[in-house]
């Protein structure tokens, strides 16, 4: 018999497996994992505009994939701007807000979060509110070097990073929060913009630099040279926002493997005799599992062969690429006058393609 201590542990680990299969709210809101609420506030604005169904041109398949990322966007806000869910979140994963009863199914309309931004009133015409542009920080790019099994398998990163960090100082400063441009709703589709004087000085404030560590998630899938930018992460901007912090992939070269999108190219070296009489192979893929990529038949030299679903994971899909073979054929570099009168015995009994 189970005990209590035993089937709350396996409950957990339980929780915990299931979680690392949902997608990241952080990462659909493209944060840090310390990101505060304003921040995560912004990054909402943004990625909800860009996944908005109203927005999203392209065919019907991709207008329903957009939709469905636009209410996993909206949730992913309403857990993470709510605290308790969000340390529930942070300790659980999904799985854990579902089995303690904090929002698994039940949670707002998308369209309700994404009103309250921006007033509800779509993307048509005179609709759509315009924001006056704040002043930002420089974007800070970082180069992360990937494998090829990175790719294939996905795999988290710890990247540490030198951040700039506003910091209390002494005295005070004049700013430009004093011209603030206010924005009101006033009616269905109208808006009204003033400037109003908020203050004359504020604290005073400094940049220090600090060390930091970011945690990167790349997907089974992930392109090549793809780009995973974390809103507000950059430098910071004085009476402005936060720029942007963006990881850059770079895809080391493979020893065997070469990718082509979701196909994977590899070259096998193979004798002669193996060319002639047929061989038995197997090559090891990214996951180390074993591909049989033998031949029973005769090898011309660079013959493909093709191997349908054992190339890349396509990103966001269940299915794969496929991979192609080539073979290269070594000749040996020389043969005795005994080995050649024994080949040429051989060959002349041979029946040959009709081409040569």
């Amino acid at each position: 018999m189970t005990s209590p201590r035993l089937a709350k542990t396996l409950a957990l680990l339980l929780l915990l497996a299931v979680s690392t299969a949902a997608k990241d709210y952080y990462d659909l809101l493209h944060v840090s994992r310390h990101a505060d609420a304003a921040a995560i506030k912004r990054a909402y604005r943004k990625v909800a505009l860009k996944y908005h169904p109203d927005k999203v041109q392209g065919t019907e398949e991709e207008k329903q994939a957009a939709a469905k990322t636009f209410a996993e966007i909206g949730h992913a806000y309403e857990v993470l701007t709510d605290e308790k869910k969000r340390q529930i979140y942070d300790q659980y994963g999904e799985e854990g807000l579902k089995q303690m009863g904090n929002s698994g199914g039940g949670h707002h309309n998308p369209n309700d979060i994404f009103a309250q931004f921006f007033g509800g009133f779509g993307f048509g015409g005179h609709g759509q509110q315009e924001e006056p542009q704040t002043p930002k920080g420089d974007d800070v790019v970082i180069n992360l070097e990937v494998s090829l099994e990175d790719l294939y398998l996905g795999r988290q990163f710890k990247v540490v990073r030198d951040k700039g960090v506003l910091k209390p100082a002494s005295g005070t400063r004049k700013c430009n929060c004093k011209n603030r441009v206010v924005t009101n709703q006033v009616g269905p589709g109208m808006y009204q913009q003033y400037t109003t004087q908020v203050c004359e000085d504020c604290p005073n404030v400094k940049i220090v630099r600090e060390r930091e560590e970011v945690t990167v998630s790349v997907e089974p899938g992930t392109p090549d040279g793809h780009r995973i930018t974390f809103f507000e992460e950059g430098e910071p901007r004085v009476d402005g926002e936060h720029g942007d912090l963006i990881i850059q992939l770079v895809t080391t070269k493979h020893p065997v493997f070469e990718r082509r999108q979701s196909g994977l190219l590899a070259e096998m070296n193979i004798t002669l005799l193996e060319a002639l009489t047929g061989f038995t192979r197997e090559l090891k893929h990214l996951d180390g599992h074993a591909v049989a990529v033998g031949s029973k038949t005769v090898v011309r030299p660079g013959e493909q062969r093709w191997f349908k679903g054992e190339g890349m994971p396509i990103m966001d899909e269940v299915k794969r690429g496929d991979l192609w073979v080539t073979y290269r054929v070594i000749f040996p570099k020389m043969l005795t006058q005994a080995q050649q009168d024994i080949i040429k015995e051989v060959l002349t009994q041979t029946t040959w393609h009709d081409e040569l």
